[in-house]
């Protein structure tokens, strides 16, 4: 069955006039969407802890920031911009007490609500708009006049009003310039967790890492597997955007597109599939998300000690100093 996909024709920004908006979290997509909710002529306040950067950027943005509890007292529309882990405590406490009948929640990705980590109040119904790429380009796409695709999932009991509702607020984004996407918080949270962990994040970077390592460890130049394995990666991930896999395959050579097509198999295999439908299958029972959610309850030690670890591979130590001399590259470093 084809999917349903909204436009700009199909999402009226009158559903949203005379409601405030109170976006919660003012970090990757929380800029984004409430600067771009404001520039659409929407009525938007910022909860956002005082002392904090995030803070400090709200207001250097022209925003007033104000506690969590005041910006959804004060809003018939609030938007969970905040962490994943941290959303479930920060709900419990200060935004429930705090809901009326009639207020509308919106999620900018499905964890909390699929995972059960929300008690919804009686009358108050939750919508997804999930925009499909970082916060980022969710402002600079919108400032060029374009639009990142966002997804759209209506919660238990929400319909036609709370759909209007969504394809508003996915509007006032910009999403509805590139297409609004129906799914289900089911399908948004399953897939995404999906891709990140084992193409987007998880696999990638697993793929580069050995592979630069491979060649080190055979002798070549540091420097030399950088540029092979990391550095001509947005090349090729360029060519993928633009045509998908065989505009890739088209745009290479004879040679490496027969390297792709023999070669490649042997480094992702049944095995390796076999081992993607493991992790599909922690992530639908929910495994991953206790996993992640029990981390964080414990002020997460395995993952502090594996970012540290990451931080200090000789990939990361050999790119920034190569990084350091590509004046055209606007590097970033953390």
């Amino acid at each position: 069955m084809a999917a349903t996909i909204y436009y700009d024709k199909d999402a009226d920004l009158s559903a949203l006039k005379g409601k405030t908006i109170a976006v919660l979290g003012y970090g990757s997509q929380g800029h984004a969407h409430a600067q771009n909710l404001r520039d659409s002529g929407l009525d938007v306040i910022i909860g956002q802890r005082k002392g904090s950067a995030n803070y400090d950027l709200a207001v250097q943005h022209q925003f007033k920031p104000v506690p969590i509890e005041e910006a959804v007292k004060s809003a018939e529309v609030i938007v969970l911009a905040l962490p994943d882990e941290l959303q479930g405590e920060i709900f419990e406490r200060q935004i429930r007490p705090n809901l009326s009948k009639g207020n509308v929640i919106v999620a900018t990705h499905g964890f909390n609500v699929h995972y059960g980590q929300f008690n919804m109040p009686e009358g108050v119904k939750a919508i997804l708009i999930a925009p499909k790429g970082p916060g980022h380009l969710v402002r600079s796409e919108f400032e060029k006049g374009g639009g990142v695709p966002c997804l759209i999932a209506l919660g238990a009991g929400a319909g036609d009003t709370e759909r209007k509702i969504g394809l508003a607020y996915a509007k006032g984004i910009g999403g509805t310039r590139a297409g609004v996407i129906e799914t289900t918080f089911k399908e948004e949270t399953e897939t995404d967790l999906f891709g990140e962990q084992v193409v987007l994040c998880g696999g990638v970077s697993a793929l580069i890492q050995r592979a630069f390592e491979t060649l080190v460890e055979a002798g070549y130049q540091p420097e030399m597997a950088y540029f092979e394995c990391m550095h001509e990666m947005k090349l090729i991930v360029d060519l993928f955007y633009q045509g998908g896999l065989n505009y890739m395959r088209y745009s290479v050579s004879n040679t490496a597109e027969y390297g792709d097509y023999t070669r490649g198999p042997r480094i992702i295999t049944d095995e390796t599939k076999k081992e993607m439908k493991k992790i599909l299958g922690e992530i639908q029972d929910g495994t991953f998300a206790r996993e992640w959610l029990l981390e964080n309850k414990v002020n997460a030690p395995r993952f502090k000690r594996l970012r540290a670890i990451q931080r200090e591979h000789l990939l990361e130590d050999v790119g920034r100093k190569l990084r350091k001399l590509m004046s055209w590259i606007d590097a970033k470093e953390y």
